[in-house]
């Protein structure tokens, strides 16, 4: 399901805080600098990386799962591989205020998208909001 830039602006202007699953603490990967970019628009942006967890990142104490999330969260980005996906979006189910599913470049999941599209929730399949917010000027 293609989305329109409406669409995309929508997403990304109604969320306040995300999930940001795979953070990772290496400056140079691509999940650390779209957490720090995210965090430096001024979304709160809850790191999750099993094996970082306890340090803080982006301001946000590293969580283990997203189960660990406290509080209501807007946005599940996902930085893992497709064949983890399925995991993620049943997670991010169980979470209150979760809208939107977020899948980074090169990442898509069909079974799990439609899980998570008749739940009611946004999916975004291989896109990156770092470059979509550049593209729309947000």
């Amino acid at each position: 399901m293609a989305l329109t830039d409406n669409d995309f602006r929508n997403i990304l202007t109604r969320t306040k805080t995300i999930a940001l699953v795979g953070a990772s603490a290496n400056t140079s990967r691509p999940s650390h600098m779209v957490g720090q970019f995210l965090t430096d628009r001024g979304y709160r942006v809850i790191p999750v990386n099993p094996g970082l967890a306890g340090q803080v990142m982006f301001g946000e104490t590293v969580v283990a799962e997203l189960s660990d999330v406290v509080g209501p969260i807007d946005m599940v980005d996902i930085f893992r591989s497709s064949d983890a996906v399925p995991a993620i979006v049943d997670a991010a189910l169980k979470l209150d205020g979760v809208q939107t599913i977020w899948m980074q470049l090169g990442v898509a999941h069909e079974e799990a998208a439609k899980k998570a599209r008749a739940a009611g929730l946004d999916v975004v399949e291989n896109h990156c909001p770092k470059i979509e917010i550049a593209r729309l000027g947000l």
